[in-house]
């Protein structure tokens, strides 16, 4: 029988939009939420909404948010009961779950042996043969040359990919089309690999040809219980990296959903799992689907789960923390509805995607039916050069696809980051290209997007006299002094050239 224990304060160690996320949801459940930071997050939206704070030290993530050390001496200095890790920094790290055992702190998550069997991606090959999951072909332990590299792509065939055994987003993943050209890629693969993650460990599997990637939520409590919450299309993706997400897949039908979700739940029994985690997949072009890794932590893109499940998953894993069982089964799970997600950055779009961090001058926040925004940043703020440079999570909720579409397009519109270069024009892009509104996506989809020019000019005279608006508007604005916004019509931005007081055109 599983002990229960009341968790009352909780240190959350992480920073951005996902600090405040956890933060908010301790508030719900009536727990103190304490918060650390680096010398770069002194005046982080998250330091200042928390009811306490610990400082880490200097900005690199290496001084601060990796030192587990630190923080399990400010978890003691706050007298947490627990930490909620958030994702990236030590989210899957199983030493540090073990020394918040040790050091008698409750770690959020998965327990440290779960999370070394499915963190590993080599590992999590060999739990899913264990399980019986179908799995893409190829090598389930790290390749010790580049001679079995050439044996095992010989054995299951061209295109094969390169991936690191340790990690994920992208780093140390090279698809190689041709015997010539897996010698320097499994050279860079390797390199790559050992200076992300500290391990140069790669494995080799069959590339499949524009599939899409569909993922599994899943939540197992510490009473042997474990549900599947439905899928995720996280197919939009830049150099492995995840742009826009959403629930449900346009290709899952609910046989299909129900085959993934078992398939999911299965490992996660067979591995001990426990607290949230994610089972991704690929599925080909005839909706096969197969084993590609596991996410022992909350994901990013987790609100899209949340709003057509109607569940609090973070709510959820503290619950589960505390020993009590899910309240719910498998058949209560019923998703309704669309909804979508975009991953907000301080990036360039136009400069290669490079970041663009500096002082937010200006800040126009969307609202209205549907809309739901996961935001680490204010006006005035500085988005630091440290980290990741996400700034919020977009996510547009309707009864249909469309619709979702729909409003996540009028929010985007709302939305003004003045100060830095951000990619909301980019998903205005994305979120009116064809094939993303029929929803023919796939891996290589927003790649083959980006390589296409951009649409020549609208003859439409109305979108012509908007095109001329918003030239209008942005160089008044810059005149000005205050960042560009995008208006909707000629009127709007000639009220707005007034109220500023700048020159009327002629």
């Amino acid at each position: 029988m599983v002990a229960t224990s009341v968790i009352r304060r909780i240190l959350i160690a992480n920073r951005g939009e996902i600090a405040l996320r956890v933060l908010r949801a301790c508030r719900e459940l009536d727990i103190v939420p304490i918060a650390v930071y680096s010398d770069a997050d002194r005046a982080a939206p998250h330091v200042l909404e928390a009811d306490e704070a610990y400082r880490l030290g200097p900005a690199p993530a290496t001084e601060s948010y990796l030192r587990g050390d630190v923080i399990l001496e400010a978890a003691r200095r706050a007298r947490a009961d627990a930490i909620h890790p958030g994702y990236g920094f030590l989210s899957e790290n199983a030493e540090f779950a073990e020394a918040c055992e040790r050091a008698g702190v409750k770690f959020i998550g998965p327990p440290a042996a779960a999370m070394r069997m499915l963190g590993s991606k080599t590992r999590a090959r060999q739990a899913a043969d264990r399980a019986g999951m179908p799995r893409t072909p190829g090598s389930v332990q790290g390749l010790a040359s580049l001679d079995e590299a050439r044996s095992v792509a010989a054995s299951i065939g061209y295109p094969v990919m390169l991936k690191a055994a340790a990690g994920g987003g992208g780093k140390g993943m090279r698809a190689v089309f041709s015997e010539e050209d897996l010698s320097s890629a499994f050279d860079s693969a390797r390199s790559e690999a050992e200076r992300a993650f500290g391990s140069g460990e790669v494995y080799l599997e069959k590339l499949i040809e524009r599939p899409r990637h569909i993922e599994i939520q899943i939540l197992a409590d510490e009473h042997g219980h474990c549900i599947s919450l439905g899928e995720r299309e996280c197919s939009v993706q830049r150099r492995h990296q995840k742009v826009i997400e959403e629930s449900p897949s346009a290709v899952v039908d609910d046989d299909l959903r129900r085959r993934m979700g078992e398939a999911a739940v299965r490992l996660a029994l067979a591995a001990g799992y426990t607290n949230a985690g994610t089972v991704e997949f690929l599925v080909d072009q005839n909706r096969n689907f197969y084993f590609l890794e596991v996410n022992t932590r909350l994901q990013v893109e987790h609100p899209v789960t949340e709003l057509v499940t109607g569940l609090d998953l973070v709510h959820l894993q503290i619950r589960i923390a505390e020993g009590q069982p899910l309240p719910f089964a498998q058949s209560d799970v019923v998703l309704r509805g669309h909804a979508i997600e975009c991953r907000v950055y301080a990036e360039d779009p136009d400069n290669g995607f490079m970041p663009s961090p500096g002082r937010i001058t200006r800040l126009l926040q969307p609202g209205g039916p549907g809309i739901r925004e996961d935001c680490g940043i204010y006006e005035g703020w500085v988005v630091p050069m440290d980290y990741d440079p996400m700034l919020s999570k977009l996510v547009a909720y309707a009864p249909t696809r469309d619709l979702a579409i729909a409003r996540l397009r009028r929010a985007l519109d709302e939305y003004v980051i003045g100060g830095i270069r951000s990619n909301l024009g980019f998903f205005r892009r994305i979120l009116r290209d064809p094939d993303f509104c029929a929803a023919r996506i796939d891996t290589g989809y927003l790649d083959r997007l980006l390589r296409e020019a951009l649409p020549p000019p609208s003859s439409n005279a109305s979108d012509a006299a908007a095109a001329v608006a918003a030239a209008v508007f942005e160089a008044t604005q810059s005149a000005a002094g205050t960042p560009a916004a995008q208006p909707v019509s000629a009127w709007k931005a000639a009220a707005r050239r007034e109220a500023s007081g700048a020159t009327p055109h002629p």
